[in-house]
């Protein structure tokens, strides 16, 4: 699925609009995971920095409903990881979309 977002909300979603300079430089892509829990949310995002990820924004409650954080890989780039109550995922975690 690919999610289109301005520039500006995609920064500002995950706290990267006006980020000092210890945060990473924002590309203006970012990649989504999406995982089938809140609580899945917090653990791919804690696996990620185990992996040496860099924790960009912590998991939380989004204002459209759903829980989400980033990380910033080893090279930089920006990844979503996101819970959407709206948009189950099916039995072989694949996203699907309403008829």
């Amino acid at each position: 699925m690919l999610g289109l977002f301005g520039r500006k909300a995609l920064a500002q979603d995950a706290g990267l609009s006006g980020a000092p300079a210890d945060k990473p430089a924002f590309s203006g892509v970012a990649l989504a995971y999406n995982v089938s829990s809140q609580v899945a949310v917090d653990e791919t995002i804690a696996f990620a920095e185990r992996c040496g990820a860099t924790l960009v924004k912590p998991g939380e409650a989004v204002f459209w409903g759903g829980y989400s954080g980033y990380f910033a890989d080893p090279e930089g780039h920006l990844w979503e990881v996101a819970y959407n109550p709206f948009s189950p995922l099916d039995e072989h975690g694949h996203m699907t979309l309403p008829e």
